[in-house]
């Protein structure tokens, strides 16, 4: 069973203000586990992780676990919080106390925003090692030239699960410049065994009105060759992909640009990372009010 490891809902006019960008009209709009659920109905993907979606806003922890609850697809949250905040332990009490926060997996913080090392600022690291000690993995959404920063964080905090979303954002477009510039940095990150990464996001920062499959596979082998199929996830970033192709163009690009792999180490990249990084099968099944299974018209 595939895990998409990586996707996003939410709804238009709803504190998502980066959707103001002119370039972004296209996912500019509401999207609801209907979406999802019609989204994934031609493909493989049968489970998958709801990630924040950049509101940056801890009131939209309760929509996306509410998601969880009630739609059997979503198997587990990554919510947002501010790992900085003195307040972070209450926060995450009080996610786990909403309706569906025991479909909480995750945190992450918009750091891909921030200065080159935020992620060695002391407060920022104690909140690191707190949300570790709570037994959640932290998403890492960052860019190339924070990668150095995170892999400094990664290392001193071993007890921290730390998951490296769209592969550190590298510049694909740029050619050959962007995949040596991108391999450089994220070659100290995944020599920490405590960090997995996702093969997601990649056709956004490639060209999105031309890319290829050729233009995905340098990164795509040398993420198994770094971090190898057992530290590696599918993840579809959707409803963002499409901004450059559907819902099934991305989950079959992975496929094309994947290695020759064992039937193992396939379905490690398909579902097996994801699960056991975010502890998925750990998850009561009674999570999901099935008295709500499908409210979506």
């Amino acid at each position: 069973m595939t895990v998409d490891a990586h996707q996003h809902l939410w709804r238009a006019g709803d504190g998502y203000t980066w959707l103001d960008e002119p370039s972004l009209a296209a996912i500019r709009r509401t999207f609801t586990p209907a979406d999802l659920r019609a989204a994934i109905a031609t493909t493989d993907v049968r489970r998958t992780v709801l990630v924040e979606g950049g509101r940056c806003d801890p009131a939209e922890a309760a929509t996306l676990l509410d998601h969880a609850r009630t739609t059997p697809e979503i198997a587990g949250v990554v919510a947002w919080a501010d790992p900085a905040s003195p307040d972070l332990p209450a926060v995450l009490r009080g996610y786990r106390a909403l309706p569906g926060g025991g479909r909480l997996v995750g945190i992450r913080a918009q750091v891909q925003g921030e200065e080159r090392d935020y992620l060695d600022r002391p407060d920022v690291r104690r909140g690191l090692d707190a949300i570790g000690a709570d037994g959640l993995a932290y998403d890492l959404v960052v860019r190339v030239d924070q990668l150095p920063s995170a892999a400094r964080a990664a290392h001193e905090l071993p007890h921290v699960r730390f998951v490296l979303d769209h592969l550190g954002k590298p510049r694909i477009r740029d050619g050959a410049a962007g995949f040596a510039e991108w391999h450089a940095a994220v070659a100290p990150l995944a020599a920490a065994p405590n960090v997995t990464a996702k093969l997601s996001g990649l056709v956004t920062e490639a060209d999105p009105a031309g890319w290829t499959v050729e233009d995905l596979r340098p990164y795509v082998v040398a993420a198994v060759d770094l971090f190898g199929p057992g530290r590696l996830m599918f993840g579809s970033d959707w409803p963002v992909c499409l901004l450059a192709a559907s819902y099934g163009r991305v989950r079959s690009a992975l496929g094309e640009a994947l290695p020759e792999l064992s039937e193992e180490d396939g379905a490690a990249i398909l579902g097996g990372t994801a699960t056991a990084v975010y502890g998925l099968n750990a998850l009561d099944a009674t999570d999901v009010d099935s008295s709500r299974r499908h409210p979506w018209h």
